[in-house]
Formats: structure tokens, C-alpha cells, sequence
């Protein structure tokens, strides 16, 4: 591949302003990509990422706040990006929160809002943009699950639920935008050490009488059978690739960065 191998794309990242995301709108903005970011955060830090990466990267850089739960929110967020873009190229679905209990006391308003979150708006965003990419003969969809889109954990029902929603939907859309050259495939990362993640690690490690050495190999990767943490790098790279020519046949397919996770 060139060294800018999406020069004259646009690309809008959910769930972008930390993390996973922020690592692909990192990538794709190495890659040549205008970006538009999407999430929540401080206002002056979230101005000074965009600054920067446009700035590092010689390529427009956007943000929209959002909000991924509802549908209004969203179509005005996708308005934007093809009103200041002139086109959509490329959507990443990343957006999603976390909530842990047992069925039987999961909160009925935590169940809606993960799957508003992590799965619905995934449609939204996908039923918007695909006409755009339909016409103009090219697109990619792209879509973050988990390896909990593959196999379940307990305590995790909303979850799981919408991660395995998001592989269906994955395959829905490839096989509806695959004669326009559009694909749309599914990434599903193991754990990877976002900010999120290591705010939990102190707590465990109080909890359990452990060090942090053994929270992160017996608790974090237990079932991460490299022991190791995927990075945020591994992913975009990985989201860059899909978005290329060489991966132009790839198509329906959820992709495990999980370190043997699913292998089990």
C-alpha cells in the first residue's frame, strides 16, 4: 500500500474522542482520510486532538458531539459530515458502553441504552450513509463487535447481545452493498488497554490482594491466550487495511484481533 492509501476519503469515527476509536481516526488520518470524530469529553481537550491531528496529518479534521443513543442526533451528525465532506466514504461504528449484572437485576433503562449505543446506532448510521456510497459505486462499513460478538460472558447479557447484533448486521449490509462496492465488515477486538480499562485495574487490585501484574494476567487476559493486551494500533491498522484496495474482496466478515480469545 501507498503511504496515504486513503488520500481524498472521508471518514467518520464514533466513539472516537479515546480509545479504539480515537486509535482508527488516528490511523486513517496517518492514512490521508478527513476525519470527522464523534464522542463525548472535555471541549478544550477534544478541540486541541482535532487540532492536532489535522495539523500533524495535512488533512480536515471535524467534530460532532453527538449523541449515539438518539436517532435525531444522529441523522443531524450525518447531515453535517456530508454537507462539509461533500461525501461519506467510509463509516466506523464504534460507539458503546459497558454495564455488568446478573440478568435477573440488570436494569431495564441500562438494556435499552446499550443497545441503542452499541447496535442501533450502528444502523442508523449505516442506513444513512449507504445510499451515498451505493451511488458513487465505492464505500466501507466497518463495524467494532468484541470477541464477545463471538462467545459470552457472564453478567454481560446487554452486551453480548448487541456485540452478536452488531456481526448479524455486519453481514446484512455486505451482502446488500456488495454489488455496488461496498463491504462492510466487523472488527472484533480481546481486551485492549483503553483508558477505560486501566481505571479498573487499581480497584481489582484492592479487591483481590493482587499486584497489578497479576490483575492484568490472571483477571484481564485469563482468557487472552497471548497474555497480552491487544493495542489500539493493531486495530487501526487493521481498519486502514480493510479500507484499502487489497481488501476490496474482503466483505462479511467479523475479524478477530483477540490474541486466541475465540480460539478456545
Amino acid at each position: 500500500m501507498s503511504q496515504r492509501p486513503l488520500a481524498g476519503r472521508a471518514a467518520l469515527v464514533t466513539g472516537s474522542t479515546s480509545g479504539i476509536g480515537l486509535g482508527i481516526a488516528q490511523g486513517f488520518a496517518a492514512a490521508g482520510a478527513d476525519v470527522l470524530l464523534n464522542g463525548f469529553g472535555d471541549a478544550g481537550e477534544i478541540e486541541n486532538m482535532r487540532a492536532d491531528m489535522a495539523k500533524q496529518h495535512g488533512v480536515r479534521v471535524l467534530y460532532s458531539g453527538a449523541d449515539m443513543s438518539k436517532t435525531d442526533a444522529i441523522e443531524a451528525m450525518m447531515a453535517q459530515a456530508e454537507q462539509d465532506f461533500g461525501k461519506l466514504d467510509i463509516v466506523v461504528n464504534n460507539a458503546g458502553i459497558q454495564f455488568v449484572s446478573p440478568v435477573e437485576d440488570f436494569p431495564a433503562a441500562k438494556w435499552d441504552a446499550i443497545l441503542a449505543i452499541n447496535l442501533s446506532s450502528a444502523f442508523h448510521v449505516c442506513r444513512l450513509a449507504f445510499r451515498g456510497m451505493k451511488a458513487r459505486k465505492w464505500g466501507r462499513v466497518i463495524n467494532v463487535a468484541s470477541a464477545h460478538g463471538h462467545v459470552a460472558s457472564p453478567f454481560k447479557s446487554a452486551y453480548v447481545a448487541a456485540k452478536h447484533g452488531v456481526i448479524g448486521l455486519t453481514k446484512t449490509l455486505a451482502l446488500e452493498g456488495a454489488e455496488y462496492g461496498v463491504t462492510s465488515n466487523a472488527i472484533s477486538p480481546g481486551y485492549v488497554l483503553t483508558p477505560l480499562v486501566e481505571k479498573q485495574i487499581p480497584d481489582t487490585m484492592a479487591a483481590r490482594g493482587l499486584t497489578r501484574e497479576q490483575v492484568i494476567r490472571d483477571v484481564l487476559l485469563h482468557a487472552q491466550p497471548t497474555k497480552q493486551f491487544v493495542t489500539t494500533e493493531q486495530v487501526a491498522a487493521m481498519a486502514v487495511f480493510l479500507c484499502s484496495d487489497a481488501a476490496a474482496q474482503i466483505n462479511g466478515s467479523a475479524i478477530n484481533i483477540d490474541g486466541g480469545w475465540t480460539a478456545q
